[in-house]
């Protein structure tokens, strides 16, 4: 029917203004909680929440501005001369401008009435790049935002009106850029297979499932050893970022900007998993597993011994059953989403280049998001050479 593909391309447009509205208010509600605690007097607070804003801004812009580097020439006409994006970046303002692009993209493609094909592809291309930036946005501030709050919370034993807003809209950002990241990748699937609602709702429980009773842990660390914390987060970063950079990564375009990914990736892994490399997923990721379930529960063991330090109102004999039931729960998901619901793939061979290697019909080459497709590649595994022989089965919603 005509109307099905408006209507997709509609929601697109429809959840991107959403992102970023769900980013800008976030943004608010960070700095709301900075200015409260700069009027009560709580200075330190309102220097860590400021500098975990301005690290992250920072990292977003750089990858940013890389990326907009790296990209094929003439792919972005028309727009700002190379001076004014500079300066958008350097003032913080380089993830919002693709955040408008994007959307006035999505607004052309929706308003034509035969979509051409380089409008799509493009529109795909922004949308990915946006993906990737938001999920990098979450667990450079958000998340650390979200266990700063949550640490300050535990240790003054109340909880402020605009504290409660910033764990809503923090729960909120990570949500989304969860969801968001995984509808980038399945776009990036060679079968073009539609992201089903099952698929979508599994990978994001599981994900927030697991990642709850980590930033607990965290938090409540943080809560009893506030000075320790930094040297907890150092050590295991350190750690990380060995893992990644043994596994050979090859995501930026230059040696120099590939350590600010690794860094970016080290610091993901101390609160989740990612996947950085193609082959043998499973046994890092259960590498990776392991390692944070001992470190929790080694967190844990230290809580017993100091509870005393927390203020008498802290539901402790709740919060700890329930992430430990959080955490089941979601290992649970985590493996019926792998075992039933994610998909392996017969992928091309790579194009490094930016571009697909077939024309569209206007005679213009369409344009290929060579990032987040590397990433899908490691997300979602080639089909095996006895299955790729098999007669296919038919795909429904990524459920066989």
């Amino acid at each position: 029917m005509p109307w099905l593909p408006r209507a997709a391309l509609l929601w697109d447009v429809v959840l991107g203004f959403l992102g970023t509205a769900a980013f800008l208010i976030d943004l608010g509600a960070d700095l709301w909680a900075a200015g409260q605690y700069v009027l009560s007097g709580r200075y330190l607070w309102a220097a860590l929440v400021l500098a975990l804003l301005g690290l992250a801004s920072v990292a977003l812009q750089l990858f940013s501005w890389v990326w907009l580097r790296a990209d094929p020439a003439g792919l972005h006409e028309p727009q700002p001369p190379g001076r004014c994006l500079a300066l958008l970046h350097l003032v913080q303002l380089g993830y919002l401008y693709r955040c408008v692009q994007g959307l006035q993209q999505g607004l052309l493609v929706w308003q034509q009435e035969a979509s051409s094909e380089f409008d799509l592809a493009y529109a795909d291309f922004l949308t990915m790049d946006i993906s990737m930036l938001r999920l990098f946005e979450t667990f450079l501030e958000t998340t650390p935002q979200l266990t700063l709050v949550l640490a300050i919370v535990l240790q003054s034993g109340r909880a402020e009106p605009y504290q409660w807003v910033s764990i809503c809209t923090s729960f909120m950002g990570i949500s989304w850029a969860l969801l968001d990241y995984h509808r980038a990748l399945r776009t990036c699937l060679p079968s073009k297979s539609p992201l089903g609602l099952g698929s979508s709702v599994v990978y994001f429980l599981w994900n927030l499932l697991l990642l709850w009773p980590r930033v607990l842990a965290v938090a409540l660390f943080s809560a009893l050893f506030p000075y320790s914390v930094a040297l907890h987060f150092l050590g295991l970063w350190l750690v990380l970022l060995l893992w990644v950079w043994l596994q050979g990564t090859d995501f930026m375009p230059d040696a120099r900007s590939e350590w600010l990914y690794r860094a970016t990736v080290a610091t993901i892994l101390y609160f989740s998993w990612f996947n950085v490399a193609e082959g043998h997923t499973r046994g890092r990721a259960t590498i990776h597993l392991v390692f944070l379930l001992s470190d929790s529960i080694l967190v844990a063991v230290t809580w017993s011994t100091h509870t005393n330090w927390l203020p008498s109102g802290i539901p402790l004999h709740v919060l700890l059953p329930a992430s430990g039931l959080c955490f089941l729960l979601g290992l649970a998901l985590r493996l019926a989403y792998y075992r039933w619901l994610h998909p392996s793939c017969r992928w091309e061979p790579d194009r490094v280049d930016g571009t697909r290697g077939f024309r569209s019909l206007e005679g213009l080459q369409l344009p290929h998001n060579s990032r987040m497709t590397r990433l899908a590649q490691n997300f979602f595994p080639r089909v095996r050479e006895e299955e790729a022989a098999l007669p296919r089965k038919e795909e429904v919603n990524g459920v066989l």
